[in-house]
């Protein structure tokens, strides 16, 4: 009503131009020069006052319409209570969302809080894919599934001693806390190797199933302890660490710490009796090979032809 009308244009130096009307500003700041306007009427074409026909009324409005993802949106900031972890604050919110607002609201997350869904989710897809490619490239060394199945299963026992002693100390799982469990995956299996790789050494030098599982666990003792020890030592350290970024230490600390303890002890107690019932019908890695050497030694060789006679 009082601008962006276009009445006419214009052409300047080859350039047109729109003519676009609008009001004096001067005579647009207060609520009573809006009703001072008048509009001419379509059946006496007289002047008539704004004011007789449109009431004016004063409210509250936003100076601005924000928009994220080119949606009008409004943003909730907050700041985390002492002691609350932010999953727990995020998962209240989830609830408090799906129990108030319409289903056809849209939520999303920003800052810190985008970080930590999109963080965890990919750190949780790292976790699997580590334990898969530990698991695919132990079958390939021991050309079997049943070895590395009994080697990865010290990989439960670590996480159950990590978990443990976050539980103790009151962390909770983070982005620190995750990567210190995917570290735990490779150093688990380091303990099973020891025990199923040495078994299937007894066993190609002819010692009978249960001998060589016995021996294997008895020679292989001192060696497991010794690896247990140097791991756990070297994170005492990040332990016993300070000043700033110290928590982030902690907890990645603990995870190792705690981890290893309990994955070496079980180790000790879970491996061979795994061994022992999945293992049983199972040979060495060196099977497969030795058998083709033995279809090669038995296969005739074709003969050679004779030399022709010297002329």
């Amino acid at each position: 009503m009082l601008g962006s009308r276009r009445v006419t244009t214009y052409i300047d130096q080859g350039e047109e131009y729109d003519v676009i009307l609008e009001g004096e500003r001067e005579g647009q700041r207060t609520p009573t020069s809006l009703q001072n306007i008048y509009v001419k009427s379509e059946r006496s074409g007289q002047l008539i006052p704004l004011s007789n026909f449109v009431t004016l009324r004063e409210e509250a409005g936003s100076t601005a319409l924000n928009r994220y993802n080119r949606i009008r949106a409004i943003t909730i900031e907050a700041n985390l209570a002492d002691g609350l972890a932010l999953g727990d604050a995020l998962a209240y919110v989830d609830k408090t969302i799906g129990e108030t607002l319409p289903p056809d609201a849209i939520i999303d997350y920003k800052g810190r809080s985008l970080d930590f869904k999109d963080t965890g989710q990919s750190i949780i897809f790292v976790f699997v894919l580590g334990i898969i490619v530990v698991f695919l490239v132990l079958a390939a060394q021991f050309e079997s599934w049943i070895h590395p199945l009994v080697i990865m299963l010290t990989v439960p026992m670590a996480i159950g001693g990590a978990l443990l002693g976050l539980w103790i100390i009151g962390g909770t799982l983070n982005i620190n806390t995750l990567i210190g469990l995917i570290m735990r995956v490779g150093l688990a299996a380091n303990n099973g190797i020891l025990i199923v790789e040495f078994a299937n050494q007894l066993r190609d030098e002819g010692r009978s199933f249960h001998e060589a599982l016995e021996e294997a666990s008895t020679i292989r003792l001192r060696p497991i302890i010794m690896t247990g020890i140097t791991t756990a030592a070297g994170s005492v350290p990040l332990i016993l660490s300070f000043g700033a970024g110290a928590e982030t230490r902690l907890v990645i600390g603990v995870v190792v710490l705690s981890g290893v303890l309990a994955a070496t002890i079980l180790t000790l107690y879970i491996v061979p009796v795994a061994y022992s019932i999945l293992a049983r019908g199972t040979g060495s890695s060196g099977d497969v090979a030795r058998q083709l050497e033995q279809e090669a030694a038995r296969t005739p060789k074709p003969a050679q032809p004779a030399p022709a006679p010297a002329e």
